[in-house]
């Protein structure tokens, strides 16, 4: 199962303090991807884990279809390589599996079910993996907005008895606010401001249901992210990605990464 994320990125800075270099409010990239999941339950267990992978690209913000390959620091003038969104994994469990499982409080609004999940992420890098990024005391504070949404007639249709077939149709409505991503290399220290994520997503039956410009991307540079992961895992985020990838897990530091990737 996938679900098709398809959104914005904009500046949020404090007292338009950057103007003009970047203003308060400014669209600075489009975003396009899919998160693709799976179930997994543990052999002989009743524990069921939920298994994806996400890959989400940074785009013109006047052409979502172009993805964009490198970024112009407004701050320091230099120009570096757009690092996408690519979490190898990103996974939650276990779980019980039992027929008492409530989930989150239900809303009826118009002809659907409405659900919400928020979530502030707050995480000292500085000390799980003695890189600070340039934030604040090493601690990356962020918060996550979700709002689930399906047709009544689809919860009937999933509602009666045995296993309905294919992905539910569901809509999702998603913000994020959250530092300067790490290939931005803007520090949160020197530089006050932060990005503000707005993106809608919906699901889809299987990753041949995504566009041909999309796939033929993934195909070409990350072909991990054509399926879910197959077992439990770690879990990756923007940042853990980052470290993990460009920084190969700590053998250079973010600011020595801005150096070198950095062209005037």
């Amino acid at each position: 199962m996938v679900f098709r994320i398809s959104g914005s990125v904009y500046a949020n800075i404090e007292g338009n303090s950057l103007d003009p270099a970047m203003r308060h409010g400014q669209k600075l990239f489009n975003i396009e991807g899919y998160n693709i999941r799976r179930l997994y339950r543990v052999p002989d267990t009743n524990q069921l884990y939920q298994l994806s992978r996400e890959i989400v690209f940074y785009t013109d913000p006047a052409d979502p279809r172009r993805i964009v390959r490198e970024w112009k620091n407004p701050i320091d003038g230099k120009t570096y390589p757009v690092v996408p969104i690519n979490n190898d994994s990103v996974n939650f469990g276990p779980f019980p599996i039992t027929s008492s499982f409530t989930g989150p409080p239900l809303q009826q609004l118009h002809d659907e079910t409405v659900w919400t999940s928020d979530i502030p992420v707050r995480t000292n890098f500085g000390t799980t993996l003695g890189e600070t990024f340039g934030l604040t005391g090493g601690v990356y504070a962020a918060q996550e907005m979700f709002d689930f949404s399906v047709d009544d007639r689809e919860v009937a249709a999933r509602t009666g008895a045995g296993v309905p077939a294919g992905a539910m149709k569901t809509k999702i409505s998603w913000a994020r606010t959250s530092p300067w991503t790490p290939f931005m290399c803007l520090a949160e220290t020197d530089v006050r401001g932060q990005l503000t994520y707005h993106a809608r997503s919906w699901s889809l039956a299987s990753y041949s249901d995504i566009e041909p410009w999309l796939r033929a991307e993934v195909e070409a540079n990350h072909p991990l992210f054509r399926a879910a992961p197959t077992a439990p895992g770690p879990s990756e985020n923007s940042w853990t990605s980052f470290y993990n990838k460009q920084l190969g897990k700590g053998a250079t530091t973010w600011a020595n990464w801005c150096a070198a990737n950095g062209r005037p």
